[in-house]
């Protein structure tokens, strides 16, 4: 588990991080957003003690990463895609971390058949795409199988297999009771990945919540048909909400079998099926704005969350 209370970071007059505090759980995948300059890798690296809070705690399994027995079994972590030595191989640099942290070496074609760099183990680092050294760092990340895995902008120079392979490890390694937090960017990637999102700005918190909550149980879903009357009654029978616009039927509270099985019944013929996944995103920008703008972030009373504040960025 990760736990960041009240954690603060002032760069001379610049307030990175501001009072910050929130969980990330086992057995699920935590986005960590925020807009540039919100104090996101500001926060990891003190979660991983690479900066000394100025106040506050940053905790790995309720101690600070500088005192756990062996990190490197408890905590991965993938911050760039840079760190490795253009000359070595994938390989040789796993054998490496492999030795430094007294790990077997077997571990070594493990985590490469696992991040799929197998065939591109011998290849020296310097002609690895970023896509590929990205996998490499989530390969060096996980050798040491640990339970706790942070991550920053891990999808960066991914192709869409890529992000896809991604998401699947993601998932796997929190159904099997990790625990994952995630900053970045892609948020509709985010959106298909995360359980649970912190939203952050000005270094300070925003929005701490399941993302089925923020973005509404399900979603919205888009649908199309000639039959749109008959359909939009069939679907509020069937306890979903509805706006008609034409041909056209937003529906919120159901499952796309639902809607399959309203359209069987109606004799219905679908011409588009689909889920929005701008949800996430409209929800990001209409929060950090207000927080940019010093305005009350929307809903954040009702979470017991303060959204006005003044500061600097990391």
């Amino acid at each position: 588990m990760i736990s960041v209370e009240g954690l603060t970071k002032h760069f001379g007059a610049v307030r990175a991080v501001d009072g910050l505090s929130f969980t990330a759980r086992p057995g699920m995948v935590t986005g960590f957003l925020g807009p540039n300059g919100a104090g996101k890798t500001t926060t990891l690296r003190m979660l991983l003690g690479l900066v000394t809070p100025t106040s506050g705690r940053a905790l790995v399994n309720g101690r600070p990463y500088s005192e756990l027995e062996r990190p490197v079994t408890e905590v991965g972590a993938a911050l760039e895609a840079t760190g490795f030595h253009p000359g070595r191989s994938g390989r040789d640099h796993l054998r490496i971390a492999c030795t430094a942290a007294g790990l077997p070496e077997g571990r070594v074609a493990t985590v490469l058949e696992r991040t799929g760099l197998t065939g591109a183990a011998d290849r020296r680092v310097i002609g690895y795409s970023l896509g590929m050294r990205q996998r490499l760092a989530l390969a060096t990340a996980i050798l040491g199988e640990p339970r706790v895995l942070i991550l920053d902008e891990p999808a960066n120079g991914l192709d869409p297999a890529g992000v896809h392979w991604l998401r699947s490890l993601l998932r796997h390694l929190a159904e099997d009771g990790c625990t994952v937090l995630v900053s970045s960017h892609v948020l509709p990637e985010v959106e298909q990945t995360a359980d649970h999102v912190v939203i952050v700005a000005h270094g300070r918190l925003v929005r701490d919540a399941p993302l089925a909550e923020l973005v509404g149980a399900g979603g919205e879903l888009r649908v199309r048909t000639a039959q749109a009357g008959e359909l939009a009654v069939a679907l509020e029978n069937a306890g979903g909400r509805v706006r008609r616009e034409d041909d056209r039927l937003w529906v919120t509270g159901l499952e796309p079998e639902d809607v399959g099985r309203a359209a069987l019944d109606t004799q219905a013929v679908l011409t588009e099926l689909s889920r929005e996944r701008s949800a996430l995103e409209k929800i990001f920008l209409e929060l950090t704005m207000a927080e940019l703008d010093g305005r009350p972030a929307p809903g954040g009373a009702e979470l017991g969350e303060t959204a006005s504040v003044k500061g600097g960025q990391a």
